[in-house]
C-alpha cells in the first residue's frame, strides 16, 4: 500500500518532544503522521492539497490556539473527527470543544495504549462507514419498507427529549441509526457523544460517564468532564446497555430522573440537558428475569423503541448496499470502473450475512483492496469454500490470468490471500489483518507457521 492510502494524522502540540513521541507511536501502529509545534503550522498543515483524516491538537497552542485548530477542521471538512488533548481537565474547555465539534477530549499524560486505541477507534470502518465522505452522507441506505417506516418513526419523534431504545443483531446499523436521531433533532448542532458500555470496566465506566474530581481515586490528577457532560444540549448514545454493571445501572436511572450527575468525588450533583439514546443486541427482558437488568431502568429507557430488521430479512437491501459501498472504498482506493462481476453478485446475494451490514462493509472493502482487475471476481469476496486464484505477475495476459489454476490446496489458497493482502499493505501486519478479517495475532500465527514449514 502507498502511503497516499494511509491514514494521515496530524498532531499539534506546543511540547515539541510530546509531539515527536506520540506521532512516533501512532507511525509505528501505521499511520501517516504529521506533527506541528504551533497552531500557525497546524493551520499551514491543514491547508495542503492531500487532507487528513484524524487531528489531534492540544488546546495550548503558541501563535494560534488549538480552538482555532479545531474550527479551521470543521470549516474545511466537518465529517474529519478532531480529538483535543488537555492538561487542565476544566469543564468548561471540555464542553466548549465538544460544542464546537470535537470528536472526543484525552487529559494528560497520554498513554501509548490510549493513543493507539483512540486513533484505532476513530478511524475504524465502523465510524469511517457511520459518515462515508462526510456527514451529510450520513443517510441509511436502503428500499427496505419496514426499515422505511422506523425511519419515519426516528424523524417524528427527533425533537422530543424522549430516551430512545434502538435493538437489533450486532452490525445493523444501530449508532448510525442513533447519528441520524441526533441529525434529525433541534440538537443537531450539539454534542453526540458516543460511550460503549461493553469496552470499559464498571470503575472506569462510572468515570467515563459521570466524570470525577481531582483526587477522586488513584491517577485522578485533574477534574475530568463525564461523557454527559460533554454532550450537553446534545445526544448521548449508551451503546450495548446490557453490558452495564447492575450497581451503575441505578446511578443512570437517577440521572435520568433527576437530569444530573453526579462526579465520582464530587460535593454537589451537575445539571444536565442531555438526550439519551442506548441500543442493545440482547434481549434485554431475558436479563431482567435474570436480575442482570433492572425493570424500571428498562420502562425508563424504551420510551420510543425501534427494532432494527437484520440484513438477511432485507434481501433487496443486499445489492443495493453492496453497490454503495463499492463505489465508496472503490474512489478511496483510486480504482474507478471497479464493477462486480456476475458470479460474485450470485454470492452477494445467497449469502445468510450473519454479521449483518457490518459484514457486507468489510467484505467490500476487502474485495476493493484485493481485486487485481476492473470486475470483483468471486475469490475477492473470500467467502468459505471459495479459493482465491494465486496474484498474476506483471507479465501475465489477461487471457493467462483466465486461464489459472487454482491453488492445489485451501492452505495454499490460504497462503496466496495472505502474501496478496501483505504486498498490498508493504508488509503493515494491522492493516493486512484488517483486509483480511482476522486479528493481528492469528495473521502472526499464521506467518510463524509458514516460516517453520519452509524451515523443515
Amino acid at each position: 500500500m502507498g502511503e497516499a492510502e494511509l491514514k494521515r494524522i496530524l498532531i499539534a502540540d506546543g511540547d515539541q518532544e510530546l509531539a515527536k513521541s506520540l506521532g512516533g507511536c501512532l507511525n509505528r501502529a501505521g499511520y501517516q503522521v504529521k506533527a506541528s509545534i504551533s497552531g500557525k503550522e497546524a493551520l499551514a498543515s491543514l491547508a495542503e492539497s492531500n487532507p487528513f483524516d484524524l487531528v489531534i491538537t492540544a488546546l495550548n497552542l503558541p501563535q494560534t490556539s488549538g480552538m482555532e485548530v479545531l474550527r479551521e477542521v470543521k470549516r474545511r471538512d466537518p465529517s474529519i473527527p478532531v480529538v483535543i488533548l488537555t492538561g487542565h481537565g476544566s469543564v468548561k474547555h471540555a464542553v466548549e470543544a465538544m460544542k464546537e465539534g470535537a470528536a472526543d477530549f484525552l487529559l494528560k499524560p497520554v498513554t501509548v495504549e490510549m493513543m493507539e486505541e483512540m486513533a484505532s477507534r476513530m478511524l475504524s470502518p465502523r465510524q469511517q462507514g457511520a459518515k462515508l465522505k462526510s456527514s451529510k452522507q450520513r443517510n441509511i441506505v436502503t428500499d427496505d419498507s419496514r426499515l422505511k417506516k422506523l425511519l419515519d418513526m426516528a424523524r417524528a419523534v427527533a425533537d422530543s427529549k424522549a430516551t430512545v431504545m434502538i435493538s437489533g443483531e450486532s452490525g445493523t446499523g444501530k449508532e448510525l441509526f442513533a447519528r441520524y436521531l441526533h441529525e434529525n433533532s433541534s440538537r443537531k448542532n450539539a454534542s453526540f457523544v458516543a460511550v460503549n458500555c461493553a469496552s470499559l470496566p464498571e470503575g472506569l465506566l462510572e468515570s467515563e460517564l459521570f466524570g470525577h474530581e481531582k483526587g477522586a481515586f488513584t491517577g485522578a490528577v485533574a477534574r475530568k468532564p463525564g461523557k454527559f457532560e460533554l454532550a450537553e444540549g446534545g445526544t448521548i448514545l449508551l451503546d450495548e446497555i446490557s453490558e452495564m454493571a447492575v450497581s451503575l445501572q441505578a446511578k443512570l436511572l437517577r440521572v435520568l430522573q433527576e437530569s444530573e450527575v453526579d462526579r465520582v468525588g464530587g460535593k454537589k450533583p451537575v445539571p444536565v440537558d442531555v438526550r439519551v439514546v442506548a441500543t442493545t443486541n440482547r434481549d434485554l427482558k431475558e436479563h431482567i428475569a435474570n436480575g442482570e437488568f433492572r425493570e424500571d431502568l428498562y420502562y425508563r429507557l424504551n420510551v420510543i423503541p425501534l427494532q432494527i430488521p437484520p440484513l438477511r430479512e432485507r434481501s433487496g437491501d443486499v445489492m443495493l448496499l453492496a453497490e454503495h459501498f463499492l463505489n465508496y472504498y472503490a474512489a478511496q482506493n483510486q480504482k474507478p470502473g471497479l464493477t462486480l462481476g456476475d458470479e460474485a453478485k450470485a454470492l452477494l446475494r445467497s449469502h445468510d450475512w450473519p454479521g449483518n451490514v457490518r459484514e457486507l462493509q468489510n467484505t467490500m472493502e476487502r474485495a476493493v483492496l484485493l481485486s487485481p482487475g476492473d470486475t470483483i471476481l468471486p475469490e475477492a469476496l473470500m467467502f468459505e469454500g471459495v479459493e482465491p486464484k494465486p496474484m498474476p505477475t506483471s507479465s501475465t495476459t489477461p487471457a493467462q490470468q483466465d486461464q489459472m489454476d487454482l491453488p492445489p490446496s485451501l492452505r495454499e489458497a490460504e497462503k496466496v490471500l495472505i502474501d496478496r493482502a501483505l504486498n498490498h499493505t508493504e508488509g503493515n501486519r494491522t492493516h493486512a489483518a484488517k483486509i483480511l478479517g482476522i486479528s493481528v495475532r492469528t495473521l502472526r500465527n499464521k506467518l510463524n507457521e509458514y516460516k517453520a514449514q519452509k524451515g523443515l
